[in-house]
């Protein structure tokens, strides 16, 4: 168990938190300036918070709906009573859980950042938190011995943009408010694709973690998808169907392939002199779009007993590279290409 904030201080709990809850993107946020790196960093945990809320399946889905209510209240109201949320998670069995539990000091640190930052962070954790609301009473149906699944493309979409769009938006905004370099068309052109290029990176998690979200009894491929190919979401993972389920994933691959399109667009319409920002952005993109490329070429994608995952030393090949091409947009857009193409 970490300190708590009361042995250690909000900030640094805060900060040994996030390696607790993703090892990924606190490798990523090292590659900031500050004070961005911290404005990110507070802004990732109260995702990370809400998405706790959400996602914990000992909650009833009504509390569910009233602690998000609340912890998007507590970001206007530093006076919030959050004892309702501190008492749901009283028993916290990993990270995220203490995260929740201790969401006063991430919430005493978000209110430090200032008005400025927090006018940047707020509407779209609150965005966040309504969104995720919304589709906590579809998942609490979910079982492992029955299959819950989106309905269709449009509501794979919004789902998306709750988890994931917003995001794209919450950063768009703070990288505006950190560099005087980023102007007005640049801004507008980076509001633009914003919500694709979350939407890009969420896609490809939600590909390649098909079969282990088939496990918890849910589905984020829409029956929509399914049906026109004339399958059932319950069917995907039946051998008997394989090359009907491909069809299926194949169409769901080529929607990400759109959005990572825009993710590189957004990568570059950054301006070059803001090369920590760039490389920020372009680590996970390229991430993605090897992991992509991978699922799109893994016969075994939905095996249950496979996993679709880089190796450490193309996670380490794909770092170095980024660190290389991210000034130039020529370079950036040929080793996504070269990425787009990769084999093993």
């Amino acid at each position: 168990m970490p300190p708590l904030p009361s042995e250690i201080g909000n900030r640094a709990f805060c900060q040994r938190m996030l390696p607790l809850v993703s090892r990924t993107f606190a490798a990523c946020i090292r590659l900031l300036p500050p004070p961005l790196d911290h404005q990110v960093l507070i802004a990732y945990l109260l995702c990370r918070i809400a998405d706790t809320i959400e996602d914990t399946a000992e909650l009833p889905v009504a509390d569910k709906e009233i602690l998000l209510a609340l912890f998007a209240h507590a970001l206007d109201d530093p006076a919030t009573d959050l004892r309702p949320l501190t008492a749901a998670f009283a028993m916290p069995g990993i990270a995220d859980e203490l995260l929740a539990r201790e969401a006063h000091a991430t919430l005493a640190e978000f209110a430090a950042l200032g008005p400025a930052a927090g006018a940047a962070i707020r509407p779209w954790v609150q965005e966040m938190c309504h969104g995720m609301a919304r589709f906590a009473r579809i998942h609490s149906a979910a079982h492992p011995e029955r299959l819950v699944s989106l309905n269709s493309v449009e509501e794979l979409d919004h789902y998306c943009y709750f988890v994931a769009g917003t995001v794209g938006h919450l950063l768009t905004e703070l990288f505006r408010l950190h560099s005087a370099r980023v102007t007005p068309k640049h801004y507008d052109r980076l509001k633009a694709l914003s919500t694709s290029f979350g939407l890009g990176l969420q896609l490809t998690n939600i590909i390649k973690d098909v079969a282990d979200d088939r496990q918890r009894g849910w589905s984020f491929v829409p029956s929509q998808l399914c049906s026109l190919v004339g399958v059932t979401p319950e069917e995907l993972l039946d051998p008997a169907q394989a090359r009907l389920a491909r069809i299926v994933m194949d169409t769901l691959i080529a929607k990400a392939k759109g959005h990572l399109n825009d993710a590189l667009a957004y990568c570059t319409a950054l301006p070059r002199s803001q090369y920590r920002i760039r490389l920020f952005c372009l680590t996970p993109l390229y991430f993605a779009v090897r992991t992509l490329a991978l699922a799109e070429r893994d016969p075994r994608l939905l095996d249950p007993t496979h996993k679709v995952k880089i190796t450490r030393g193309e996670v380490y090949r794909t770092l170095c590279a980024a660190y290389v091409v991210a000034p130039s947009n020529h370079l950036t857009a040929t080793y996504y290409r070269q990425l787009v193409g990769k084999r093993r």
